[in-house]
């Protein structure tokens, strides 16, 4: 994936996780789609962690790579960058913990699971284009 793909997927996964979890609050026709958004994101993010966390145990044979740089881009990605993916990452955890206040004890709490996604995406970001240190 390149690094614009990567941008451009969790923005807009992001946009249709905050949608379809206001929506699932709003209305309830809309609960399974919610819910189904959240899972999707979860696995996937569970799935990107693994990923992110392999191509990074590769380059850490050259490059010092740590976690915040790994996850939360910390002084190893673009202001630009890091500011779509962590904001990202910020709005899917606002939101899911948002709306599972809202409807507490509903399937809205499936929502607070999305920013597992988020993260992934900073991860695999970090792990295929950051500037990592050399290791010593």
């Amino acid at each position: 994936m390149t690094s614009e793909r990567i941008v451009r997927t969790t923005v807009a996964a992001t946009t249709v996780f905050v949608v379809t979890a206001v929506l699932g609050v709003a209305v309830e026709p809309a609960r399974p789609v919610a819910v189904a958004v959240a899972l999707v994101l979860f696995v996937g993010g569970a799935v990107g962690m693994l990923a992110a966390v392999v191509v990074a145990a590769g380059r850490s044979r050259t490059d010092s790579i740590g976690i915040g740089g790994l996850f939360f881009l910390a002084g190893v990605a673009p202001a630009t960058v890091r500011r779509i993916l962590i904001g990202c990452f910020a709005a899917q955890s606002f939101v899911g913990v948002a709306t599972a206040i809202a409807r507490p004890y509903s399937t809205a709490a499936f929502g607070v699971l999305a920013p597992v996604g988020g993260l992934a995406a900073c991860g695999l970001w970090a792990a295929k284009h950051g500037q990592f240190g050399p290791r010593n």
